[in-house]
């Protein structure tokens, strides 16, 4: 209780004081705080500035040869993943600038190459990697990736993950085009385990925050098949 006394009589003036006398005693001491502080800030400046925005950018140059392999009239989809001698492939891109959000995004398309060459451990592998993207576009990205390792784990009759996955997806990008369809994989993987009950939970939210959806009348269907 006494040196709560001593603190509540210690004067504004008495207070200013001790505060002088601290920077006067450890005004050196703080002095090489402050430049230690100004050399880090320059070195995350330039670090930004000069490192890794010129990695971002060759890494963006670097993957839009891979999409145009992967995006072409006639996908190639090994030549994207691979690449030859006359462009980089995905695993380049993120083998050199993995950590760059190209390298990010080029998980996702290795995990797609990988599952469309029918290599589902690899695809898993890299659809896994992949880390979630912010914004709109990002969300479409985010839900197809959920949705691509569901596909995997229906191949693999491991139908209570495929289900995990397809919930996922539907979270990341609430829409009329794709939530509905895994709403529906969601409730077809259900009836795989014979979980008749969750499937219709499945169904039965399509029609009613979807109903406009073209998975809706499907729904219906399936609905009915249950019942």
């Amino acid at each position: 209780m006494a040196k709560q006394n001593v603190a509540e009589q210690e004067t504004l003036g008495e207070a200013m004081n001790k505060t002088e006398l601290f920077f006067e005693r450890n005004g050196r001491t703080m002095s090489y705080v402050f430049l230690g502080l100004l050399v880090l800030a320059a070195l995350v400046f330039g670090y930004r500035s000069l490192i890794l925005q010129p990695r971002a950018t060759k890494a963006a140059e670097m993957i839009a040869e891979a999409q145009n392999r992967f995006e072409g009239e006639n996908p190639d989809f090994e030549t994207a993943l691979l690449g030859d001698d006359n462009a980089a492939g995905f695993l380049d891109v993120i083998e050199k600038y993995g950590s760059t959000p190209s390298g990010n995004l080029a998980k996702h398309y290795a995990g797609i190459c990988y599952l469309r060459t029918g290599d589902l451990e690899n695809a898993a592998k890299y659809l896994a990697k992949f880390s979630q993207l912010k914004g709109i576009p990002g969300e479409l990205i985010n839900a197809q990736n959920y949705g691509l390792q569901g596909d995997i784990a229906v191949e693999q009759q491991d139908y209570a993950r495929a289900v995990k996955f397809y919930e996922k997806a539907v979270k990341a990008a609430d829409n009329n085009l794709t939530a509905p369809m895994y709403l529906r994989k969601a409730g077809l993987a259900e009836q795989a385990q014979g979980n008749e009950q969750k499937a219709a939970a499945f169904y039965e939210e399509i029609l009613t925050s979807y109903p406009a959806s073209m998975e809706a009348r499907d729904a219906e269907k399936l609905l009915g098949s249950i019942k």
